[in-house]
């Protein structure tokens, strides 16, 4: 039997998400992402939820695995598709496709 291997699926700009051990939601809005502070690449950027953008202290990176709950799953649509699919091309350890 062979086993079909699963495009990962990036959450679109505006979904919330509940992380492993934060207590509160987050929402987010940007994928792909280099925090300037550490140099180190993430699947996402948030800004918490309901709050929004407060100060770039309160931005939180995070990768995919680190998704406990999908409380909203944003706008897709057919350039959403398109960038979810540069995103995959472009994606380096896809070891966490299965997860959310």
């Amino acid at each position: 039997m062979t086993q079909v291997k699963r495009e990962y699926k990036w959450l679109p700009i505006g979904s919330i998400v509940k992380l492993k051990n934060i207590k509160k939601a987050v929402m987010v809005y940007g994928r792909d992402q280099i925090q300037s502070s550490s140099k180190k690449n993430f699947d996402y950027v948030s800004v918490p939820y309901p709050e929004g953008n407060i100060t770039e202290e309160f931005n939180l990176f995070f990768n995919h695995n680190m998704i406990e709950e999908v409380l909203f799953e944003g706008f897709i649509n057919d350039e959403e598709i398109m960038m979810q699919k540069k995103l995959n091309k472009k994606r380096k350890k896809p070891s966490d496709a299965d997860e959310v």
